[in-house]
């Protein structure tokens, strides 16, 4: 082969990507060229889209598959977590249909942002290499950043929208400087070749790279909201669209974790040693903080931005294990995070009264009399989120702390049960508000079909887990492994 022939990449492990990119673009064309075509039609086909690809994800095997020398990587972790990011888009799209109607938001450009973001999201999973890894989270950034502020009237919209840029844009320097250190000091970007780098952790391990980790880590664990990186999230979640935060709330969390156990456990594992009191730093941190800060919330999707802070800590639990039976749990707990705040969600969403959409928690007052069935739904989700047995949240502590503790991180499981015994306070108030508090006003809440199908699942999977919970189980064993052959 002479020196200047061209090699064509194989295109098949980045097939549904490929799919996803032309489709949204397909979808901006329809919308910028027919004026009659309205945002619900685009939404109809991006979630055709959305289907579609998923589709293709599942039929491209259990194997490792690789592209773009290395850059991209397509085996059973990749996979996982795929299917749980476009799950959590998907919902979300069927989530938003009212809401986006009554707040005169139901614009195409709405469902295509959304489609670029979980392409960015479904790049960061399958990266390959430190550059892969910054392109595809600043695909999936940059498309949040204008979602958070989509609400063009709104100033809180618009607020949450630039705190959210500004101080993502402080992130991103930050971990790119860390990927920069790290390439300076070893000569690569590629995962694999890193990994051979670091070996069995004897190799050695100066003070550059010991830099570059910490500002690695940094980075992603802003896009996590892990504290000391959390700053941004209070204010976005309660200044954006109610369906965008829904959004936050999951899909781009699993897409951000899933990247921050790939880095670390696949180019980083050499230097455990090192990465595993960072990461424990900010788990206990995380869960500490957002067990206490949302304790006096009044505002419902503030409170849920301290609640998912401390729940992306209980995830890091078993991401500071450093195993298998680690990463397995914190997969295992992604997707039951995901599922109970499709639930939430939905019920904050339904919360409205002339005047729009209601925010405070004391506006659940008397829900349990005046709306039995969502208050019943709700209960159960915060229940499962506090973490009480036999729910599904209970089952989600219960497998990042067996990991810690196999692991020998037994001061860190023991701080985990405390700051969960510290936090089911404030999701116990909230039902103490329902079922408990008279009712301010008549609350006439009804729910669309789609809605109320969305809470009735998340419900109903909230409370029988337990019953069969093999299928996430076993999923989640087979990802993990992946990173570990």
């Amino acid at each position: 082969m002479t020196p200047n022939a061209f090699v064509s990449p194989n295109l098949l492990p980045a097939l549904p990507e490929i799919l996803m990119a032309c489709g949204a673009m397909a979808l901006l064309m329809l919308g910028v060229f027919r004026a009659q075509a309205t945002q619900r039609s685009v939404t109809q086909g991006a979630l055709l889209l959305l289907m579609v690809t998923a589709a293709l994800v599942m039929l491209q095997g259990s194997g490792r598959m690789e592209t773009f020398s290395g850059g991209f990587v397509t085996d059973a972790f990749s996979r996982y977590a795929k299917i749980l990011i476009l799950l959590g888009s998907g919902v979300m799209l069927v989530m938003a249909q009212g809401y986006l109607r009554r707040e005169n938001m139901d614009r195409f450009e709405f469902p295509v942002l959304v489609l670029l973001a979980t392409l960015g999201m479904m790049m960061m999973v399958s990266a390959g290499d430190l550059i892969s890894l910054y392109m595809g989270l600043e695909l999936q950034s940059l498309s949040l950043y204008v979602l958070a502020a989509f609400k063009r009237d709104s100033q809180r919209a618009t607020e949450a929208g630039l705190k959210y840029f500004v101080l993502g844009a402080l992130a991103s320097g930050i971990l790119l400087y860390g990927a920069s250190l790290i390439y300076g000091f070893t000569g690569t970007v590629n995962f694999m070749k890193l990994a051979t780098v670091f070996g069995d952790g004897h190799a050695e391990v100066g003070l550059g790279l010991i830099f570059g980790l910490v500002f690695l880590t940094a980075g992603l664990a802003f896009k996590i909201s892990a504290v000391p990186f959390h700053m941004w999230t209070p204010d976005v979640y309660e200044g954006a669209p109610t369906p965008v935060t829904a959004l936050l709330a999951s899909a781009p969390k699993v897409a951000a974790m899933a990247l921050f156990v790939r880095v670390m456990t696949q180019p980083l594992l050499g230097m455990i040693a090192q990465w595993q009191q960072i990461v424990v730093f900010i788990s206990i941190a995380s869960m500490v903080l957002g067990a206490i800060a949302a304790i006096g919330q009044n505002n419902i999707k503030r409170l849920m931005a301290f609640s998912s802070i401390g729940h992306m800590g209980f995830a890091l639990v078993g991401l500071a294990s450093g195993t298998q039976e680690g990463v397995q749990a914190v997969l295992i707990y992604l997707a039951i995070y995901v599922a109970m705040n499709f639930g939430v969600f939905g019920c904050i969403l339904a919360m409205r009264n002339k005047g729009g959409q209601l925010e405070g928690v004391n506006d659940l007052a008397g829900l349990g009399r005046t709306n039995p069935m969502m208050a019943l739904a709700l209960a159960l989700l915060m229940f499962s989120l506090a973490g009480i047995p036999p729910l599904a949240g209970f089952f989600a502590k219960f497998f990042v702390f067996l990991a810690a503790i196999h692991a020998g991180l037994y001061t860190l499981a023991v701080i985990g049960v405390l700051a969960s015994v510290i936090g089911a306070y404030y999701y116990l108030r909230i039902i103490k508000i329902m079922y408990f508090d008279a009712p301010a006003d008549v609350q006439d809440w009804p729910m669309s079909t789609s809605l109320r199908f969305i809470v009735t699942g998340s419900s109903l999977f909230s409370l029988f887990f337990f019953i069969y919970p093999m299928p996430i189980v076993t999923s989640a064993a087979t990802a993990a492994s992946a990173l570990f052959r």
